[in-house]
């Protein structure tokens, strides 16, 4: 049976697969998630967390570079982290518009404010770009992994890089953040763009020194033959959003950083304080990540929810379809051009929606035209600006308890209304400290239908 084929019965057997088809908001709960003791050993044979652990001492070796180059990183000594803020004026409006019950506390989870690239893909895509660079000099006999990396700095390590070509397909934020770290460091740098992507990414990247190609084709096209150019190069590195380990890995770090933030703040997860977390999702590599980092640490009391555009439901249907990465919203009859730029992937990661298939607790489906209207009610209510595709995220506490699909999982697992008031809710902001001023302007005073 061809995957179309595969959809129509879908779509014909399953409301919520028409409710997607029909481009209408709705929550997939994940049929084949499962008790973390039961996949633990199964993850650990592709990631395992002497993996996190070796990225994130990575992380630390690179920490004395990052504070020298990077200023704002002086804070936290060089370590590239975001802020967990309580938006209680937020939880209160979203209630009272909607007419929605948001229980528990809810906070915002703030990698749009992350430094460097100011997106979550400052975890994943930075990471990467070190792991390439400090692969090179220790090969090269620049360095040990013993010596102050602020060596990285030196104007030789830079001639030495320039040597080297970097290349990724993105959509926008994954492109900025290895854009901009792989030329500070010295690389030649070519960041592939899909016809989602917005102008002013091109603009800044170009800005740094970067070459930037654009495509009148989507996502996957342009990694398609940005890895096609880079495999013609043996002096070039892909980066690949689709299947990248260290991508991964580098967002799998944030876990740890996320529960040194609750014991800072007296946040206790456990069974009856569940933790509840709503990430937007494009390709899938950051949630993938977060998610993972995530269920290692809290297991079964954590519960993650992806976020996805109503044009764009490509990590929902690989992993609902069990197709995973050969699956496509097309195949469903979706086409079009989101607004949400950042998750505007028509296939998902086949690393991702593989080895996240049975961690993941759902999926959430959201509309362009409300990711505007969130956008002004937290700059109203917080004063806190983030990307419109970060905003995918708020459709997660409001539609928990508003699906019959949401108040079944919440039965199934055991969470009543005892432990939702106990509840930790995170909203995963991705994208927004970059955006220029006049853009911001534009997005405030986008209305959409």
């Amino acid at each position: 049976m061809s995957i179309k084929e595969y959809a129509k019965k879908m779509i014909e057997s399953d409301p919520v697969f028409k409710d997607i088809s029909d481009l209408k908001e709705t929550l997939w709960v994940n049929d084949k998630y499962l008790p973390f003791e039961l996949t633990d050993a199964v993850c650990q044979l592709v990631v395992t967390d002497a993996d996190i652990a070796d990225a994130e001492a990575r992380l630390q070796r690179f920490a004395p570079y990052i504070r020298k180059c990077f200023p704002e990183t002086e804070p936290a000594e060089g370590l590239i982290e975001s802020p967990l803020s309580d938006i209680p004026k937020m939880q209160k409006t979203l209630e009272e518009t909607y007419g929605a019950s948001i229980p528990g506390r809810l906070l915002l989870k703030r990698d749009s404010d992350l430094a460097i690239a100011g997106s979550v893909k400052a975890r994943g895509g930075i990471y990467e770009v070190l792991k390439h660079a400090e692969d090179l000099a220790l090969e090269a006999g620049f360095i040990t992994e013993d010596d102050n990396y602020e060596r990285f700095a030196d104007d030789d390590m830079k001639e030495f890089f320039s040597h080297y070509t970097v290349q990724v397909g993105s959509t926008g934020n994954l492109g900025l953040s290895i854009g901009i770290m792989s030329a500070f460091l010295g690389f030649k740098v070519r960041v592939h763009m899909s016809a989602d992507a917005r102008q002013w990414k091109k603009d800044m990247l170009r800005s740094k020194g970067v070459e930037v190609i654009e495509y009148d084709d989507d996502y996957s096209a342009a990694v398609l033959e940005g890895r096609r150019q880079s495999d013609l190069d043996p002096s070039s590195y892909f980066v690949d959003d689709e299947n990248s380990l260290p991508l991964f890995l580098g967002y799998a770090v944030a876990a740890s950083r996320l529960k040194k933030q609750f014991e800072e703040r007296s946040i206790t997860v456990d069974a009856d304080h569940p933790l509840i977390v709503y990430i937007p999702c494009g390709v899938g590599g950051a949630p993938g990540g977060l998610c993972y980092g995530l269920k290692r640490i809290y297991k079964d009391n954590v519960h993650v929810f992806f976020c996805e555009p109503t044009l764009f439901p490509s990590v929902l249907i690989g992993m609902a379809s069990g197709k995973y990465n050969e699956a496509n919203v097309s195949d469903f009859g979706i086409s079009g051009m989101s607004a949400a730029d950042g998750l505007a992937c028509a296939s998902p990661s086949g690393l991702v929606t593989r080895l996240d298939s049975n961690l993941v607790s759902g999926d959430f489906t959201v509309r362009d035209a409300v990711l505007y209207d969130y956008m002004r009610m937290l700059m109203d209510t917080e004063d806190i600006f983030i990307e419109p595709s970060s905003c995918a995220a708020f459709n997660g506490p409001l539609g928990l308890l508003s699906f019959e699909a949401g108040k079944a999982y919440l039965s199934a697992h055991g969470l009543d209304a005892d432990k939702l008031a106990n509840a930790t809710q995170i909203c995963w902001a991705t994208g927004g400290r970059l955006v220029p001023e006049d853009i911001r302007e534009e997005y405030v005073n986008t209305h959409l239908d």
